[in-house]
């Protein structure tokens, strides 16, 4: 029996980050967004708001599903989430070029396959 996945939804956690970087929201628009097309994603909307005195929150809505951050600059962390439906989408390629722009001192990084399917072999 093969399993087979709706999609892989990666969850990082970026410590170490510069106050600077994270607490911009076009800079985390931007990187986002490009993250996402050199990934082969689609974007479909997106939403950021700076929060006073610090931090944003972040979404961009992708017809894979999403790329969202949550960032928190007094502590220098940052949350990230990806997750990708079908198999257009690498977030893997996506995860790469956001920490290449973010440049953390240490990460935290789980993936989890969502939509678990079974396919049962057909016995001859």
């Amino acid at each position: 029996m093969e399993t087979r996945y709706l999609g892989k939804h990666l969850i990082a956690e970026f410590y170490g980050c510069s106050r600077d970087k994270i607490d911009n929201p076009e800079f985390l628009r931007e990187i986002l967004e490009n993250s996402i097309l050199k990934a082969g994603g689609h974007i479909v909307g997106r939403l950021f708001h700076r929060f006073n005195p610090q931090g944003v929150t972040g979404i961009v809505a992708i017809s894979e599903s999403h790329v969202s951050v949550h960032t928190w600059p007094e502590n220098g962390y940052m949350a990230l989430d990806i997750f990708t439906c079908g198999s257009e989408m690498d977030p893997w390629v996506a995860y790469r070029e956001i920490f290449e722009k973010i440049k953390p001192g240490k990460v935290k990084v789980i993936e989890i396959n969502r939509g678990e399917l079974k396919e049962v072999k057909a016995e001859a």
